[in-house]
């Protein structure tokens, strides 16, 4: 029986492999939204114009749909305009969306609305949102309306892949910056995109009931002083001595993107993430380190502009 599966935030980095994996389902048909004045060419999807900060533009948009796999938000520290998308916008999409009967809503949110660790291997049982910036707050928001909504919230923490511009990209300022490794004992939880991409389409497909929220990661974290080795190692760094964490912190003084990366990668991100693969049928994809090798196509000429 054919579904049609409307997908938010579909030119971000999530929301274009999402579009990647439901495409692939032969049984489903996919609705997209654009915010530009003219229209796309590209015929390959239904294309509807509507804007997350224009509730009035949204009307009708989930009318004949099945379910909603929410990409769609924003970063930053203008919070206005994270509470208009996030927040704001996410409230008037469920709105429309339970007007139509939309069956499953599907938001693929993130781990840091628990703010800062230490987390090892907690589930979504164990921890209570409490994020720590202006960002987390407002997605955490959005998902208080997903779940009063009965919708289906999926929380990874680091997702990597093609067109990623912040994980391995800001490990590897950081390091830049340093001009040294730093000795890290931690562990993080990680997600390889395509298999994040696949549980969120396999969730809107799904006609059971699913757990309100889950962790979306590979079951088995990365060491953060692998992550480093491999990021040092493709920017070609000497072979130095490696820098304490206080140490670091003592040089990142005055770039405030350089601590917080800091401050994250420091301390266990640990997240249980056995559950949803079970559930939902999908491959978790591959160990951290062998999901980032094959990736090395897209960070490569990144890492190397970053020398």
């Amino acid at each position: 029986m054919q579904k049609k599966v409307l997908v938010t935030g579909a030119s971000g980095f999530i929301g274009r492999h999402v579009v990647r994996a439901a495409v692939r389902k032969p049984a489903v048909r996919i609705r997209l939204i654009h915010r530009s004045s003219e229209a796309p060419t590209d015929t390959a999807f239904e294309r509807v114009r509507a804007d997350l900060t224009d509730p009035a533009s949204l009307r009708g948009l989930c009318e004949g749909i099945d379910a909603v796999v929410h990409c769609a938000s924003a970063v930053g520290t203008d919070e206005p305009t994270l509470r208009a998308v996030n927040e704001e916008g996410t409230r008037a999409l469920l709105d429309e969306a339970m007007r139509q009967g939309v069956r499953r809503i599907v938001y693929v949110s993130t781990a840091a609305v628990y703010g800062r660790g230490p987390f090892r291997d907690a589930e979504p049982a164990d921890l209570a949102p409490a994020p720590a910036s202006a960002t987390s707050r407002t997605r955490a928001a959005a998902e208080r309306h997903v779940l009063a909504a009965g919708g289906t919230v999926l929380r990874p923490h680091l997702v990597y892949g093609t067109g990623d511009r912040w994980v391995i990209p800001g490990l590897a300022g950081l390091v830049r910056l340093l001009g040294a490794k730093v000795a890290c004992g931690s562990v993080h939880s990680a997600v390889d995109v395509g298999a994040l991409a696949e549980v969120a389409v396999a969730a809107a497909l799904q006609e059971r009931d699913l757990p309100p929220v889950f962790h979306v990661n590979h079951p088995r974290p990365v060491p953060v002083a692998a992550l480093i080795d491999l990021v040092s190692g493709q920017l070609g760094l000497p072979e130095r001595e490696s820098l304490s964490l206080s140490r670091a912190r003592e040089l990142a003084d005055g770039s405030p993107p350089a601590l917080h990366h800091l401050e994250m990668l420091g301390t266990d991100h640990w997240f249980g993430s056995e559950r949803v693969w079970r559930d939902l049928g999908c491959a978790a994809g591959p160990s951290p380190l062998d999901g980032l090798a094959a990736h090395l196509a897209w960070y490569g000429p990144l890492l190397r502009a970053a020398r």
